[in-house]
């Protein structure tokens, strides 16, 4: 998501980009020989924009959805490499998902309000991991976005515009809350991902920002392309006066994208921030997207994490920087290569330190998704960088860092080179293709690390849950939303904490949420389980019981699986996929249904063939399903309040 922040007095343009990054990819290198040309870095003539920040998302959506799982020790050696200054990726802004109740790409997020009277600010993990990112760097930069929004803010509708005022107190309450109950100061809030803007709506959510005291808050519009945000501004005075920062998006893939975008970014838009989707892949593999954030935490039952090369490219800028400092202007400072590449000169306010960060990515190994990249081609080049202006004479040698990506052996990430001489206020540094330097005259910077976490295991089974474990409106392990929110809750004295689904209406969605609230959970590799588990059925149309479902996101309706499905009316179907198109069995239940009442269903796969029970009597045997694998999981009919209890799995 790129962005364009407009200051007050001198009118200036700052740009800040959102970048997507979807995949590690390793790079290779080769050699040169020869000076191909020197590069002026000068401050005199004028410095370039503010330096924002480089920072990540978490969420759009669940992406971090595993990681409170995961052991403490585990848990604060990632936070360590994302958030702690002169560690790893160092980040200096963190944008996190504001709950929608509705499925934005990996999986839900809970809203801080479910319905118009409920509010609570314990649900969900953004608020952990904003305190956590506040812990170790009090000053990076905090920003909430939402994807969607709980359905009664639209009042029957699928806008969250059509009651302008409704929605700008919804969000308003969550930074709110954030200051009431964390002591955290939201810097940028966002309109709606992806999505169109409407003017009116901005204008109110300005004028409830500044009526809650939030004056220092900055509205960033919209979150999408923007062309159409700046023609508004344009031609829309009261707009322009109250939109800080026009924000769009594009996606990439990996550490070469991301080095190369981080630099060009500037280098070809004047844009000054690069915030990466997504933090941390802390999600199931068979959930859309698998392994694409700065690093991977995936299996909290293990504690193994992937430390990867995002971490390190960031580092490059991160370490050698601070928000606040200057860009200098492209042609004295920043600019492109002469056999192609990019450079870039950060200096501070004092104009005695300075860092450049040259990248030198192949357009093979750094490809986005969007936009496409015009081809082209790159050479190893030796370059000279001549310090001019206030950095003239201040030198007599720089340290340099190098990052180099490789595909069939082992890359170089985040090394500290050692000193290079300047001579004649001269630098002078061979460049090779795939390879990511930063020259500096700062010091403290290091590549921080962890002893190695514990091997990799797949998910242990048996496994077992009463839930009673929990603070109630949290999430239950290991579970993943994708459709509906699954909540502790306070059941009965027969089962003291269970698991409810607590969205009642369907949300505003942000992409395609499935009609049936469903939560995942185990492995999509998963061929012979049985599940186990106790529910009750407040109100709707009932429950569903799932195994071998392929995946989830926002094509979770359409997502193969097999599902039991138990309704109101005492009947059952045994169906291929949420959507139940191909029914395999139905029939009438050997027990009446009734609300409020605990009943215990089974569902057993097992090669070709499944295998259910309720309240230990069998519904069906032997039923042929076909052969394949996937999630366990459980759900709802409908947007409705079902509770489930003592939940179970094992092979079968």
């Amino acid at each position: 998501m790129v962005a364009l922040v407009k200051t007050t007095g001198n009118q200036s343009l700052r740009f800040v980009v959102i970048v997507a990054i979807l995949a590690t990819i390793k790079l290779s290198q080769v050699e040169s020989r020869f000076l191909d040309h020197q590069y002026s870095i000068d401050d005199s003539v004028e410095l370039g924009p503010i330096f924002d920040g480089i920072g990540a998302i978490s969420g759009g959506g669940a992406t971090s959805r595993l990681l409170v799982s995961y052991p403490e020790y585990q848990k604060q050696q990632i936070l360590d490499y994302l958030f702690k200054p002169n560690f790893g990726a160092s980040l200096q802004t963190l944008k996190v998902e504001i709950g929608g109740d509705a499925q934005t790409t990996d999986g839900t997020e809970p809203s801080h309000m479910h319905s118009e009277d409920d509010e609570n600010y314990h649900r969900g993990y953004e608020w952990y991991l904003m305190v956590q990112a506040k812990k170790r760097n009090p000053n990076i930069k905090l920003y909430g976005l939402p994807w969607a929004f709980p359905g009664w803010i639209g009042k029957g509708t699928q806008s969250p515009y059509k009651y302008p005022t409704v929605t700008a107190k919804y969000i308003v309450k969550w930074l709110l809350g954030a200051k009431k109950h964390y002591n955290l100061t939201i810097d940028y809030v966002g309109i709606w991902n992806e999505k169109s803007f409407n003017s009116a709506y901005i204008k109110e959510l300005r004028k409830t920002l500044d009526e809650s005291g939030l004056y220092k808050t900055k509205i960033v519009a919209a979150d999408n392309h923007w062309h159409n945000i700046v023609s508004a501004i344009l031609s829309d005075p009261e707009l322009a006066a109250v939109v800080d920062v026009i924000g769009t998006f594009n996606d990439n893939i990996g550490g070469g994208c991301l080095a190369r975008i981080i630099n060009q970014n500037y280098v070809n838009g004047n844009m000054s921030s690069t915030i990466a989707w997504n933090l941390i892949a802390s999600y199931y593999n068979g959930l859309p997207y698998p392994n694409d954030g700065l690093m991977s935490a995936n299996e909290p039952w293990s504690g193994h994490y992937s430390v990867k090369s995002p971490i390190w490219l960031a580092a490059h800028t991160t370490q050698f920087t601070s928000p606040g400092w200057f860009y200098l202007k492209r042609g004295f400072g920043a600019g492109h290569l002469v056999k192609n590449g990019s450079y870039v000169t950060f200096i501070d306010s004092t104009r005695k330190k300075f860092s450049i960060v040259i990248e030198a990515m192949s357009h093979k190994h750094s490809q986005c998704v969007r936009p496409p990249l015009p081809l082209y081609t790159i050479a190893n080049q030796v370059a000279s960088f001549k310090l001019q202006g206030s950095l003239k004479n201040t030198v007599d040698n720089v340290t340099l860092w190098r990052t180099c990506l490789k595909f069939n052996e082992p890359s170089t990430l985040f090394e500290r080179v050692g000193t290079i001489p300047v001579l004649n206020n001269i630098i002078e540094l061979q460049i090779e293709v795939d390879c990511t330097y930063t020259i500096t005259n700062t010091f403290g910077q290091r590549k921080g690390h962890h002893p190695n976490p514990p091997a990799g295991r797949d998910f242990p089974l048996p496994y077992m849950d009463n839930f009673d474990d929990y603070p109630v409106a949290s999430e239950a392990k290991y579970f993943a939303d994708q459709s509906g929110v699954f909540e502790i809750y306070n059941g009965s004295m027969q089962h003291d904490r269970v698991m409810r689904q607590m969205v009642f209406r369907p949300p505003i969605s942000w992409c395609t949420d499935a009609p049936q609230p469903i939560s995942l959970i185990g492995s999509e590799k998963w061929k012979d389980i049985t599940i186990q588990t106790d529910f009750l059925i407040e109100g709707g149309d009932g429950i569903l019981v799932a195994a071998r479902v392929s995946s989830g996101g926002c094509f979770t309706a359409f997502t193969p699986g097999i599902i039991l499905r138990i309704d109101v009316h005492s009947q059952y179907s045994l169906s291929v996929g949420l959507g139940g198109l191909f029914v395999i069995r139905a029939d009438k239940l050997p027990i009446p249904i009734h609300l409020h009442t605990w009943y215990t269903a089974t569902l057993t796969v097992k090669g070709g063939v499944a295998d259910a029970t309720i309240n230990k009597k069998p519904l069906f045997n032997n039923v042929f399903i076909g052969y394949s694998q996937g999630f366990a999981g459980i759900g709802a009919l409908s947007f409705s309040p079902v509770q489930f209890n003592n939940f179970v799995i094992r092979q079968s």
